[in-house]
């Protein structure tokens, strides 16, 4: 937004819940996990009618490129009225943004904003920022410490998710989403009118796997429960909480489908 409106506090919250079926392409291979355990999930709620936005965009496309983060854009649907419908937009992810406020206590819903490992929030734009929340939250407790693998066979994803390292850490839920590394987006009106952006692994959609109890744990999703067009990568994580009350990541992989 202008500088007024990208720190302006959202105070509607959303029932929306998550559902339906997410996109994955179906693809006759082994999904190979990342050679190391990611560091951080970087999440970035961003809106195609915020001026703001852009640069923060950018950042996430850096990040997209660097293996040890997971660097996720979800579209937010609350600046819709200010002249664009953002076209990726979904109010789930608004929801999503809404509910990490709630649990940090400080309502601070904005745009461009990140959320470093299911607790700090940074502004998306401050790359400095980011990679500082990323090394304070890499020290609370099994915080990105539970490896999370994918493998395709046949007509199947199977997500296999390790036992845990830490006696603290013994529950998290299993997620796994679809996702368009790149997506450019003409804007003919709003505050971004005129201008071609891309977007950066934007989540298309999210679906629950399983409740994950502490323990080594195997979880297979047919293909034909997943497929969506425009999906060319995925991502599995482990997050302690739940969706309405979301906590740490605890672990996560990525992977390309093409």
């Amino acid at each position: 937004m202008t500088g007024m409106m990208a720190s302006h506090l959202v105070s509607r919250w959303s029932g929306a819940l998550w559902s339906g079926a997410l996109g994955i392409c179906a693809i006759v291979a082994v999904i190979r996990p990342a050679e190391a355990d990611p560091r951080a999930v970087v999440e970035l709620f961003t809106s195609q009618g915020c001026s703001s936005c852009p640069p923060a965009d950018k950042v996430i496309g850096d990040l997209a490129n660097d293996p040890s983060v997971i660097a996720l854009s979800m579209p937010i649907d609350y600046w819709d009225y200010l002249g664009w419908k953002d076209t990726l937009a979904d109010s789930r992810f608004s929801a999503r943004q809404r509910a990490y406020s709630r649990m940090r206590g400080d309502r601070e819903v904005y745009t461009p904003q990140v959320v470093v490992n299911g607790s700090a929030h940074v502004i998306g734009s401050d790359r400095a920022g980011i990679e500082s929340a990323i090394g304070k939250t890499d020290k609370g407790a099994g915080v990105m410490s539970v490896p999370v693998t994918m493998s395709l066979t046949g007509k199947q994803i199977t997500v296999s998710v390790a036992a845990s390292k830490e006696p603290a850490v013994s529950h998290g839920e299993v997620w796994i989403c679809s996702i368009a590394k790149t997506v450019p987006i003409e804007i003919s009106r709003g505050e971004n009118r005129g201008q071609q952006l891309t977007y950066h692994n934007v989540v298309r959609n999210l679906l629950k796997v399983g409740d994950w109890s502490g323990h080594s744990e195997s979880w297979t999703v047919p293909i034909e429960n997943l497929t969506r067009d425009g999906v060319d990568g995925a991502v599995v994580y482990v997050q302690d909480g739940s969706r309405e009350k979301p906590g740490p990541m605890l672990g996560a992989a990525y992977t390309s489908l093409h």
